[in-house]
């Protein structure tokens, strides 16, 4: 039998096992579907059918999480991952996260960093 040698995954990380926990946590993007870095990605609940930015990581309730860019938030609702992720029937509005994202990319325009304000 013929031996293929792995391909790379686009996006993916390559280690595997214990050597990837000492990164850290490690969460997957809805949007993108990219596997990194818990501390990379912006934690949302779904609160009453709204989708709402938990930065904090305390509200209760079923996590997803998603690149803090508006491109991930596109292709997630283009894929319409939320409810998905969510384990929720129906649509989500994701109106407050978009005004958010929104909003940290005027700052970064501007030249202003997150940590700025």
């Amino acid at each position: 039998m013929r031996q293929v040698p792995p391909t790379r995954r686009r996006g993916r990380l390559m280690r595997r096992g214990p050597a990837a926990q000492g990164d850290g946590p490690c969460r997957t993007c809805v949007g993108c579907r990219v596997r990194t870095a818990k501390s990379d990605l912006l934690r949302l609940v779904a609160v009453e059918g709204v989708i709402v930015p938990d930065p904090r990581g305390r509200l209760p309730g079923r996590g997803a999480s998603i690149h803090p860019d508006l491109g991930c938030l596109e292709l997630a609702e283009r894929r319409r991952a939320f409810p998905r992720a969510f384990r929720l029937a129906g649509p989500l509005d994701p109106s407050m996260l978009r005004e958010r994202l929104e909003a940290q990319a005027r700052r970064q325009e501007d030249g202003r960093t997150v940590s700025d304000v």
